[in-house]
């Protein structure tokens, strides 16, 4: 008879293996997704992105492994444990203590091995019996720790910040107010549609519920055929602002929704239940937006006061483990990882970034980037695998129906109205197609699924689950082929030079004078410029910069006389010593909203045209102390003030539309 030993030994290398083909699959599936990228992109192929690919691929090799694989049978073991074993289906053990006999002979107590057996979920008729298939299943725990920080850091660090700013008040209004609307509407109308489907066990809370995960947006195919196009820097500018804090808004909506469904009483509306979620959602966020911006200064202010750029890989070592920390203290103080870690994203761009050396820059940007890259595909695949493998779905055609027709009546009521409340106060309108195309733009992604995915206990979050996997798919393959067309249907410009844009926009204005807005009043000015705008223009470049960077204005020039021993410690040796270095276009300067890029009329002033021809002297311009004039920010916290007069014609089936 062979030792238990060997025979636990051989379990265990048989785990290994499957553990190692169960990777190979993913990998090879990443590895065929490049390759595929690179050759629609080297023939300019634009019907299917890379993320519709991927699903595609996962789809494929789904099927392959469910239908076609030998697979390797799982052994199993049914045991019931004794009533007074003081545990419910509720609350089950977290762990099992079996004890196994090494023959027969049970009076052998000494030769018994206990063996741990840890709970992994409950236990469902359609689970999977193959060892690959169960193995390609993972811990929904992988899509909020490891796969998505990335992504979401990343957004927020190569945000562009210049153009986000600038339409700040209409992504604010897009993504908090019509995320909100976006999920009582789809909400309500699951709801309704439920009532008709007396067979689905879903309450009022449910179906806010998924109202809330499915406003999660992701246009990351759309906004992929944007930037290889050059759309219109603001139509970009709306569409990936709002989806960055779209994401965050419905992860903590999601929250307090469940916080509501766990405090209310059950039946009809429970006053103090709101109000605590309510809290609770307003808690979340600026908690989370606390540690995250806290966390992002505090690398600053480690990158500028010591020395460990003279050491690169150090330097890029403690921005990387700064950075995801962010995302692990908010969790464990039980706020929301994905807001703290945008925000960190967001203030490390801002301030960070100038203080690394010219190799963790260039570091730190590529390697989120791949990051990026490789996360967001491997969530891709895995949506398209686990159709196939994930044991917990529960397929409902009429309410994967109904929910697409919900989320279009969710995404029309989002996008329509705040256009127009938005329009009413902006001098440049956004246009009717614009509008068209944000409604186009609400695919859903990998926010989405991996909330869907988190919980699949009860058959309503399992139908919640197929469903959002069925609109992934949908918005993603069939709605992101369709971008390039949609855009020449739309008649929106392409072919727009977002860096030269970017380092001489008020001169491209100052160039084009009979076509824009004709000049406004001194007074006119005044009214239309923003106190809160100017607060913080000032605020961030007499005080925050040059206390968490080496730019100028110094610190000894900005605060009181009675500070002045305080600014000389907090002004090192290089801040005082170095003179406005040149800057590039993915600089952080460019979030500094001076008073030429923010004025509401065309400026007559030459200095533009020679800032144009020498671009080192933008961010000396930029960088210096504000006057204070009342020339500084007068715009209108991006509601929309500028107007670009740049017009190419391209070769292809766009050129005649742009």
């Amino acid at each position: 008879m062979e030792p238990i030993d060997e025979k636990v030994e051989d379990k265990v290398e048989k785990n290994h293996v499957i553990d190692s083909v169960n990777m190979l699959i993913f990998l090879f599936l990443l590895i065929l997704t490049t390759v595929t990228i690179w050759a629609f992109k080297y023939r300019r192929i634009r019907f299917l992105h890379e993320s519709g690919l991927a699903m595609i691929y996962g789809l494929i090799v789904g099927a392959i492994i469910r239908y076609a694989s030998p697979g390797i049978a799982r052994t199993h073991y049914s045991m019931t444990l004794p009533t007074d074993a003081n545990f419910t289906r509720n609350s089950p053990p977290d762990s099992v203590w079996m004890s196994i006999s090494d023959n027969q002979n049970y009076s052998e107590l000494s030769k018994n091995t206990k063996y741990e057996y840890s709970f992994q979920g409950q236990l469902h008729p359609g689970t999977q019996d193959k060892e690959l298939e169960a193995k390609a299943t993972f811990d929904p725990e992988v899509f909020f720790q490891v796969l998505l920080p990335p992504i979401i850091f990343n957004a927020g660090y190569s945000l562009k910040r210049k153009h986000f700013f600038r339409n700040l008040g209409s992504i604010f209004l897009y993504a908090f107010l019509g995320t909100t609307v976006s999920c009582f509407t789809v909400g309500s109308l699951m709801f309704g549609f439920v009532q008709l489907m007396p067979y689905l066990a879903f309450s009022f809370n449910d179906c806010l519920f998924f109202g809330a995960i499915i406003s999660a947006t992701d246009p990351v195919t759309i906004l992929a055929v944007f930037s290889d196009l050059q759309v219109d820097v603001d139509l970009y500018a709306l569409v990936f602002g709002e989806s960055v804090l779209n994401d965050a808004v419905a992860i903590v909506l999601a929250g307090a929704i469940e916080t509501y469904s766990s405090t209310g009483s059950g039946s009809g509306f429970d006053s103090s239940a709101f109000f605590k979620s309510l809290g609770s959602f307003l808690a979340s966020f600026t908690g989370s937006f606390a540690i995250g911006s806290s966390m992002g200064c505090l690398t600053a202010l480690l990158t500028k006061y010591t020395k460990i750029k003279e050491y690169p890989l150090l330097e890029t070592a403690l921005f990387f483990l700064m950075s995801y920390s962010t995302f692990l203290i908010a969790e464990a103080a039980q706020l929301t990882g994905i807001v703290a870690v945008l925000f960190c994203g967001i203030t490390q761009a801002h301030y960070t970034y100038n203080n690394l050396s010219v190799e963790s820059r260039a570091r730190t940007k590529q390697f989120f980037e791949l990051l990026n890259f490789l996360s967001e595909n491997f969530i891709f695949s895995y949506i398209g695998v686990s159709v196939f493998t994930f044991s917990n779905h529960h397929w409902e055609t009429g309410f994967i129906l109904l929910a697409i027709i919900a989320i279009v009546v969710g995404r029309a009521l989002n996008v329509y109205p705040l256009s127009f409340i938005l329009n009413l106060g902006r001098r440049q309108k956004i246009p009717y197609n614009f509008q068209h195309m944000m409604m186009f733009a609400g695919l859903r992604g990998a926010i989405a699924y991996a909330l869907a995915i988190r919980n699949t206990s009860s058959v309503a979050r399992q139908t919640m689950l197929s469903t959002t996997v069925i609109i992934v798919l949908f918005t993603v393959i069939v709605l992101g082929g369709c971008t390039t067309p949609m855009l020449s249907w739309l008649k929106i410009r392409v072919g727009v030079e977002d860096d030269n844009e970017m380092q001489s926009f008020s001169a491209l204005r100052t160039q084009s004078p009979s076509v824009g807005p004709p000049p406004l009043s001194q007074e006119a000015r005044m009214q239309e410029k923003h106190k809160l705008v100017r607060f913080w223009y000032n605020f961030d470049c007499r005080f925050l910069k040059p206390l968490l960077t080496n730019s100028k204005p110094l610190l000894t020039d900005t605060l009181p006389a009675f500070c002045l021993p305080l600014a000389k410690l907090l002004t090192t040796e290089e801040q005082a010593c170095q003179t406005f270095p040149a800057a590039t276009s993915a600089d952080d300067v460019e979030l500094i909203l001076d008073e030429h890029s923010l004025s509401v009329g065309p400026q007559h002033s030459n200095s533009n045209t020679s800032e144009q021809n020498n671009p080192q002297s933008t961010p000396s311009r930029q960088m210096q102390q504000p006057t204070g004039g009342e020339e500084e920010v007068a715009g209108d916290l991006g509601l929309g003030d500028h107007v670009m007069r740049s017009r190419v014609r391209l070769a292809g089936p766009l050129g005649d539309n742009v």
